[in-house]
């Protein structure tokens, strides 16, 4: 995947009419409307809905009312993710969060955003997924109590870990 020749799109600079200096790596703009539905499925399912159904039942203290959070809430991120095709449609460079604030905000509030990204949003995203993981798969070990937390914490270690290691083996 990381260095798979379909991710990246060599331009020569001599079809681009400049100074002939070799090749630019650049950036492939290959996300379709189907890719774009199973990243949006992916993140919002993947993992949240495993989780907030007992808070919100918990919260509203009845299955209707909690159906009905349940439908406001998918009302309201159908609005953003409309947001977010608008905003694809209208800057149509690579980069999604990132270039959206970068040509809105300018450069300062653009490298926040994407060190905010890379030091606080990206790593407590892989640990709820984890923490998630981790309860699921030893909730059947358990199956008259919570599954305690060092285990499911331990777990979720051993998850992340086992991940960064696939993925730097590549």
């Amino acid at each position: 995947m990381g260095k798979d020749k379909g991710d990246y799109n060599v331009v020569s600079q001599n079809d681009k009419k400049n100074d002939g200096k070799g090749d630019e790596v650049e950036l492939k703009a290959t996300l379709g409307l189907v890719q774009g539905c199973t990243v949006i499925v992916g993140s919002i399912i993947g993992s949240g809905i495993f989780i907030a159904p007992g808070g919100v039942l918990q919260g509203t203290g009845s299955i209707n009312m909690a159906l009905v959070i349940w439908l406001l809430s998918g009302l309201f991120s159908m609005v953003g993710a409309y947001c977010y095709a608008e905003l694809g449609c209208m800057i149509r460079k690579p980069g999604g969060d990132y270039t959206y604030i970068l040509d809105t905000f300018g450069p300062f509030v653009g490298f926040i955003r994407l060190w905010t990204e890379c030091l606080v949003v990206r790593p407590c995203t892989i640990t709820i997924v984890a923490l998630t993981f981790a309860k699921y798969a030893a909730k059947p070990m358990f199956p008259e109590c919570e599954p305690p937390d060092d285990s499911v914490r331990l777990l979720a270690a051993i998850c992340i870990c086992e991940c960064v290691k696939r993925k730097t083996e590549r």
